[in-house]
């Protein structure tokens, strides 16, 4: 007789499953937590592996908040100390708001904690623990706190000796506090929790702004007249040290805006406004003016100075100006040449002066109304030469056209013998379009016709100024297999590095002629330059700085062996 095997029914096998689940579920689960090698497993319990689990704060919050504890108890301890030992007023308040903010900041610390189960100080926390490393790349640390010999100093201490103590201590320890929230924001996932978040960032915003009001009172110990100069356009407060000030010349007219003299930007447009209410120009407290982003055009700045005799040329962005020196050296104003169009840089050579022209609405008439279209005839940028044989009237004999403008120039030699002069231009806008002005040649690669890269040597025929033209246009940067751009690329050069420019221009050269050399201080680099033969300079030395951002002017010591340079930082 055949057995047959008993069949299951599809309710039989689920029942079966069921049963199967439920007696592996019955089994323990094992969790572990696995040590260093060499070191036993731990058994840790599901309460433990939730514990772990929870993201909600870290370690790193709960020895920050720790911290903080005691960084704030050192604050209430000196804040307490003011009272007694200093009738300043303004400290007093200091200390006052000081105390009560960080005692509330303190008992919110603490609840903080003890909800979380922590306790609300470290154990053996040492109240004068101090260090720089913060809570990254080394042992969590309390910043800017005092010392018990500096307390003890501090205790001691009365009036003027009191304040300056408090105040130097209690700003460091502000900046401490800020420095310890930076720190725990560096960590992963620190200041997960929202309420935290917000506790930091108030922390750290309200104690900035503490240091700003502490700083002044701080200030003011020192001695120092700058301190607490009223502001103000025409009646600003002045110091002096060591100097006399003689004269102070008004801007001339013509060299303001009479409507808005200080140049401050427009206010921002209103949705409605009182009638006769309108803020004005220079008086921000009234109405709660806000300021507009756009500031006025860059018209009447002053620039650069000429002296020859008893002459003083000042080059300003909408001209310039002559003064008369007198024998005490206080100049007296003769005349004022209105020709805008920037930078306004200046030299005199003889009874010819030479101005440069860099922004797009300079005219060849010297025109106000500047230049609207994209591509025109009437567009001057570059280099003007004035006859100022009358110091009353001078009159623009020559110009020369060049596509980067003239930022600055610098005279290289003097008509003796040829009856030359040559300058050396530096031109760092953008290159004109050729429509405009034929030969410019902007950033196209692999054409060496470029019009970056290169300095422009002008040489202007005394006799005869209007036939001033450029003679060459050298590339002083190319690299020793002709690539023009064979200078500073940009960008950093190390990592905590400024952003350092590219070489494509000189911002500003200077001349030693008896020594005939040249130092330029050219966008990326500072170079210097053999001028033995003026008509072709070559370069013979260059150097970079990953500190420079902008290499800005350059100045030979006195027998010509050491040059010093300047960063137009940022």
């Amino acid at each position: 007789m055949t057995k047959r095997a008993p069949m299951l029914t599809a309710g039989t096998a689920i029942a079966a499953c069921l049963f199967l689940v439920a007696a592996a579920s019955a089994q323990p689960v094992s969790i572990v937590q696995p040590g260093a090698p060499g070191t036993p497993v731990r058994v840790i319990t599901s309460t433990e592996a939730a514990r772990i689990a929870n993201t909600r704060f870290t370690a790193a919050d709960i020895i920050f908040m720790q911290m903080m504890v005691v960084h704030h108890d050192q604050a209430v301890v000196m804040a307490a100390l003011a009272p007694s030992r200093t009738n300043s007023p303004q400290l007093l308040t200091v200390a006052g708001r000081i105390s009560a903010s960080q005692k509330d900041e303190r008992q919110f610390m603490i609840d903080w904690l003890r909800a979380r189960g922590a306790a609300p100080a470290m154990p053996a926390m040492d109240h004068s623990a101090m260090g720089h490393a913060g809570m990254s790349g080394g042992a969590p640390t309390m910043k800017g706190m005092a010392t018990p010999a500096q307390i003890a100093a501090l205790a001691a201490a009365k009036g003027a000796a009191f304040d300056r103590q408090f105040l130097d201590l209690m700003i460091a320890h502000h900046r401490g506090a800020v420095d310890m929230v930076e720190a725990l924001l560096k960590q992963p996932g620190a200041a997960f929790d929202p309420i935290l978040y917000q506790f930091v960032t108030d922390v750290s915003n309200e104690q900035t702004a503490e240091i700003k009001k502490m700083d002044p009172l701080r200030n003011a110990y020192t001695g120092d007249p700058r301190v607490d100069l009223k502001p103000g356009f025409a009646r600003a407060g002045e110091a002096i040290s060591n100097l006399v000030k003689i004269a102070s010349l008004p801007r001339p007219a013509g060299f303001f805006d009479p409507a808005n003299p200080e140049d401050l930007p427009p206010p921002k447009a209103r949705k409605a406004v009182r009638k006769g209410a309108a803020p004005r120009p220079g008086n921000p407290a009234a109405d709660g003016v806000e300021w507009s982003e756009r500031s006025p055009l860059l018209s009447f700045a002053q620039t650069d100075m000429a002296f020859d005799g008893d002459r003083l040329f000042v080059g300003n962005y909408h001209g310039f100006n002559i003064y008369r020196l007198g024998a005490n050296g206080v100049p007296a104003h003769i005349s004022s040449v209105v020709c805008p169009g920037g930078q306004g840089d200046v030299s005199v050579v003889g009874n010819l002066l030479l101005m440069s022209v860099e922004q797009g609405r300079g005219r060849t008439d010297c025109g106000l109304q500047g230049v609207s279209e994209d591509i025109s005839a009437e567009r001057f940028r570059g280099l003007r030469i004035f006859d100022i044989s009358d110091i009353t009237r001078p009159r623009q004999v020559g110009q020369v056209q060049t596509c980067r403008g003239s930022h600055t120039h610098s005279v290289v030699k003097g008509p003796e013998g040829d009856g030359r002069i040559l300058v050396y231009n530096s031109g760092t806008s953008g290159v004109r379009k050729t429509e405009e002005l034929a030969g410019c040649i902007g950033d196209v690669a692999g054409d060496d016709r470029t019009a970056l890269f290169r300095i422009d040597i002008i040489e202007i025929p005394v006799a005869n100024p209007a036939a001033a033209r450029i003679i060459a246009s050298p590339g002083v940067f190319a690299d020793a297999a002709g690539r023009l751009a064979g200078l500073a690329k940009g960008g950093k050069l190390v990592d905590d590095g400024q952003d350092t420019s590219v070489t494509n221009q000189c911002h500003d050269i200077t001349i030693f002629p008896t020594k005939k050399l040249a130092a330029g201080a050219c966008s990326g680099n500072g170079i210097i330059f053999d001028i033995s033969d003026p008509r072709k300079p070559k370069r013979i030395d260059v150097v970079s700085d990953p500190g420079f951002a902008y290499w800005h002017s350059a100045t030979f010591n006195n027998d010509g062996t050491k040059v010093l340079f300047t960063d137009e930082w940022g």
